[in-house]
């Protein structure tokens, strides 16, 4: 493993910054934290473990801020729950199964697939927005924890573009308007990356000192985030992520 330096841990910091604030705005900060941990020499199975741990709690802050939009959402919760937590364990245990040079060879079209969901992230909330005012049939909430379940798997593997997957999967299953699904979906994601996280802890897959640096740094790039969401427009930001997303995932086909 490289030793970071402190130029090394300056970088990650401010790619931290950048990932919380990021997060707190479009969605997306995975697109820029993980390919600064690559940048500094770690591994890319390494630096994906690392970079589950380090954002890890801004998935905590963004559930608190939407708690209130799970009132009466106490049923799905126990019943989505769960298996978005056994879908976290079950990806984050087939990433550490996973040979390094297989991950290394699947990184640039995980960042890609990323990039892509981060794209359209617009069209599927215009789509929920619609499905809602739509009238007709409802559809079963008993199938929900599949999908869940399969989106929780990828969650704990990789994880950019998880929101946009949940919210995708919400929508086709449950009756319910926009911010109530997505509150759930805040729950349904902390929970994925919670179990993913709890796993790799014990792994020794980690870099400490990037975590604890870029941990610190999230929270404070989302806090950040929250003051500024006013005054910058998301499209734009998600408009640029989703450039240097796919300028990244380039770079890796390229390398």
């Amino acid at each position: 493993m490289e030793t970071l330096t402190g130029t090394d841990l300056l970088w990650l910091a401010l790619a931290a910054v950048a990932a919380g604030l990021v997060n707190a705005l479009a969605g997306g900060g995975s697109l820029i934290s993980f390919p600064a941990l690559s940048a500094v020499g770690l591994p890319a199975l390494l630096a994906n473990v690392t970079n589950t741990v380090a954002l890890f709690p801004g998935y905590l802050g963004a559930s608190l801020a939407q708690r209130q939009q799970l009132a009466g959402q106490g049923r799905r919760l126990r019943q989505l729950l769960p298996v978005a937590a056994l879908g976290g364990w079950a990806g984050g245990l087939l990433l550490l199964h996973t040979d390094t040079r297989l991950f290394e060879q699947l990184v640039p079209w995980l960042i890609l697939s990323g990039t892509v969901l981060l794209a359209i992230q617009e069209r599927v909330r215009t789509w929920v927005v619609a499905r809602a005012k739509r009238q007709g049939s409802s559809p079963s909430e008993r199938w929900a924890s599949v999908p869940v379940f399969m989106a929780a798997i990828y969650g704990g593997y990789f994880g950019a573009g998880l929101s946009v997957i949940v919210l995708a999967v919400l929508a086709t299953t449950l009756d319910d308007d926009l911010t109530r699904l997505n509150g759930l979906k805040q729950a349904i994601a902390f929970v994925t990356n919670l179990a993913a996280a709890v796993l790799f802890l014990g792994s020794g897959q980690l870099s400490w000192p990037a975590v604890l640096v870029m941990a610190c740094s999230a929270l404070a790039g989302g806090a950040l985030g929250g003051r500024l969401a006013g005054r910058i427009n998301p499209g734009t930001l998600r408009a640029v992520v989703v450039s240097v997303g796919l300028v990244v995932s380039l770079l890796y086909f390229v390398r």
